[in-house]
């Protein structure tokens, strides 16, 4: 187990809990937890560092955003809710890539990535398109229902 371990931190590789003779895909899906796992729900930015590459792309519905961009608005989003908790529902790999179907519920009790302090609890689904090489994420593609988000803290119709 020792020699496993010093090969993913010679890879570059964090020490999640990977089984002995785990396969890429599930190294990969390892490195996917850790965002919902340790950067949303501890709040554990310094973690971006480890998990994603330098050259990261967001591929947004809009446009493109890098790392710095993507970690702004995840700390906005920890900012505007303070308890947030993101469960993993399902998780699919294959080659390079992680699918993740994640809930996510919190209280508004902060301000942060636009949004006032309403007081209200929301609870949302989200999905999650991950490309995995060498142990760090470097690309994303994700949807999210932020209008259902809005209607449930009273900012939209």
């Amino acid at each position: 187990m020792k020699r496993i371990l010093l090969l993913f931190l010679l890879a570059g590789v964090a020490a999640a809990p990977v089984a002995v003779g785990a396969t890429p895909q599930d190294r990969n899906k390892a490195v996917a937890r850790r965002v919902f796992d340790e950067i949303f729900n501890q709040g554990r930015f310094g973690v971006a560092a480890e998990v994603y590459a330098r050259d990261f792309i967001n591929h947004g519905r809009t446009r493109d955003i890098s790392l710095e961009e993507d970690q702004d608005a995840a700390r906005g989003w920890k900012s505007a809710f303070p308890d947030l908790k993101i469960t993993v529902e399902q998780i699919i790999a294959e080659g390079d890539l992680v699918t993740v179907l994640w809930t996510a519920k919190g209280t508004n009790t902060g301000t942060g990535n636009g949004l006032p302090a309403t007081g209200k609890s929301a609870a949302g689904r989200g999905i999650t398109i991950w490309r995995i090489r060498d142990g760090k994420i470097v690309e994303e593609w994700s949807e999210f229902d932020q209008h259902g988000m809005l209607l449930q803290l009273g900012l939209a119709q």
